[in-house]
């Protein structure tokens, strides 16, 4: 089929069936595989991020050079692996976890791996942003690590991690699509399954046209979440 015959009315009324009927549920597959993702990587990554700034010969609780460097390589390792490869390098351990390589449920484990690295170093950057003057009273204060990390690091940089929260979880959402070359589901199948492979081009721009409002309206809420948890913006 050509490009040109993709637009026809019949093709744009298959588009407006799919929209009506196979749409809400890749939406549904797209946002849970998104959410749950993120959610597993923020588990992971945020205390990987708080030792790489906490754990450093600077921070407040150093810790041993061998450690901070195998944490570091083996965070830029999986950052450097493309999404699409990754997926593939890790189907036997989505098996031992899910018990299958293929689905929504299963893209979740190669979309976690994927981020928890990612969310890692945004919170290594928001934590950075902290004023060390606000830290180093803390500690003539005599607070001990721990303390300081969740009363004065992790409330100071709030509005920082939120931003960047969303910035993952958008990122996240252009991974699952990519899963949908490789079995997942959600709008990425949708697009390349039934809009690419079968020649329904109406389809596909659809589904990459809800993606963008989809990520459009987490950045717009994530940004508005921002705003009204900085201090600084407040009278």
């Amino acid at each position: 089929m050509s490009f040109a015959n993709a637009f026809t009315p019949e093709r744009l009324q298959e588009a407006w069936n799919c929209l009506i009927n196979e749409f809400p549920f890749a939406i549904w597959e797209t946002l849970y595989s998104t959410l749950l993702a993120t959610l597993f990587a923020i588990i992971i990554g945020l205390p990987l991020g708080v030792l790489l700034v906490t754990g450093e010969p600077k921070g407040i609780k150093p810790l041993p050079k061998p450690i901070m460097s195998f944490i570091n390589v083996f965070i830029n390792f999986l950052r450097s692996v493309p999404f699409i490869i990754l997926m593939v390098m890790i189907i036997p351990l989505t098996r031992v976890i899910v018990g299958t390589s293929v689905g929504t449920v299963a893209s979740i484990v190669p979309l976690t791996v994927a981020a928890f690295p990612f969310i890692a170093r945004l919170v290594e950057s928001s934590l950075r942003e902290v004023n060390p003057n606000i830290i180093e009273t803390a500690q003539a204060m005599g607070a001990t690590p721990m303390q300081i990390i969740i009363h004065v690091m992790l409330p100071e940089s709030v509005p920082s991690l939120i931003t960047n929260f969303t910035l993952a979880i958008t990122t996240i959402m252009g991974y699952t699509a990519m899963s949908g070359a490789v079995g997942g589901g959600g709008l990425g199948k949708l697009a390349l399954a039934y809009g690419y492979q079968r020649y329904r081009y109406a389809v596909l721009y659809l589904a990459v046209i809800v993606l963008v409002l989809i990520t459009q309206l987490i950045q717009s809420f994530g940004t508005w979440l921002a705003r009204k948890s900085d201090k600084r913006l407040k009278d």
